[in-house]
């Protein structure tokens, strides 16, 4: 199996259970591990045939940004379905953090995986 990943995506987003999380916009920072068989796309030097990386990025951004969940785990779960159900991937490992959200910590978050190895 290989691997497509991005690391580090920071997007603004509400998030959050306290009234103050739910006035100001806050940074979750994301990184996807996503399964895709390069071997077409390393063949043909084609993006067409490669998992977009930029494409996944762009809709995880607008989808975010957008977005006004409450829980880390809601937003994981529909940033996990987007993926997996509009690009095709079979597999994802993905972590999603909430910077400075815990005194005394870098980050705070989840890691889930979703669908199958191949």
């Amino acid at each position: 199996m290989d691997i497509v990943y991005i690391r580090e995506l920071e997007i603004k987003t509400i998030i959050g259970i306290y009234d103050w999380e739910r006035e100001q916009k806050q940074i979750v920072s994301l990184d996807l591990e996503m399964a895709s068989d390069i071997k077409k796309a390393a063949d043909s030097d084609s993006i067409e045939d490669a998992l977009d990386y930029k494409s996944v990025a762009k809709r995880l951004i607008d989808f975010v940004e957008k977005s006004e969940f409450m829980l880390v785990e809601t937003m994981a779960e529909r940033v996990a379905d987007i993926v997996l159900n509009e690009f095709g991937v079979s597999w994802l490992k993905l972590r999603l953090g909430k910077p400075g959200a815990v005194t005394g910590s870098r980050d705070v978050g989840v890691i889930i995986e979703r669908g199958q190895r191949s």
